[in-house]
């Protein structure tokens, strides 16, 4: 059976930030941790050895895949910022056009650093993936 590798675990989300090698990447890193913590009310949890998480839902697929996941998050990667947000939420794609410079996956919104991007419009995108994940998902906690 397939096991699941991005886990909720205790691993210092500072100590994280800190080894990101780049000054004006780690600044960014804290200034979106302060984003999402406000936001969310949740606090930062790492997932995985490079996900920083917040909140967690529990999903399951019809083809019987389950596993838990955070409701939104980030990661500073070298390339770019990985922004987590809800799949399938259309309502996200709305909000993209008034993010700012960014690119789009099918889970991630990738960033460079935050002056490219509205932080007003960051903190709607966080709102809005955690209304959508309690509503397709009524057990999130």
């Amino acid at each position: 059976m397939y096991e699941l590798k991005t886990k909720e675990n205790d691993n210092s989300v500072i100590e994280f930030i800190e080894q990101v090698e780049n000054s004006k990447k780690r600044e960014d890193a804290y200034r979106l941790l302060d984003i999402f913590t406000e936001t969310t009310g949740y606090k930062a949890k790492m997932w995985g050895t490079s996900i920083i998480g917040f909140g967690s839902y529990h999903y399951k697929y019809a083809t019987g895949h389950e596993g838990d996941a955070p409701l939104v998050g980030f990661s500073p990667r070298k390339a770019n910022f990985s922004l987590y947000f809800a799949t399938g939420d259309t309502e996200r794609d709305v909000l993209l056009q008034e993010f700012g410079k960014h690119k789009a996956g099918k889970s991630c919104v990738y960033i460079n650093k935050i002056t490219d991007i509205d932080v007003e419009v960051l903190k709607k995108l966080i709102q809005q993936s955690i209304r959508f994940l309690r509503e397709m998902y009524p057990d999130t906690k």
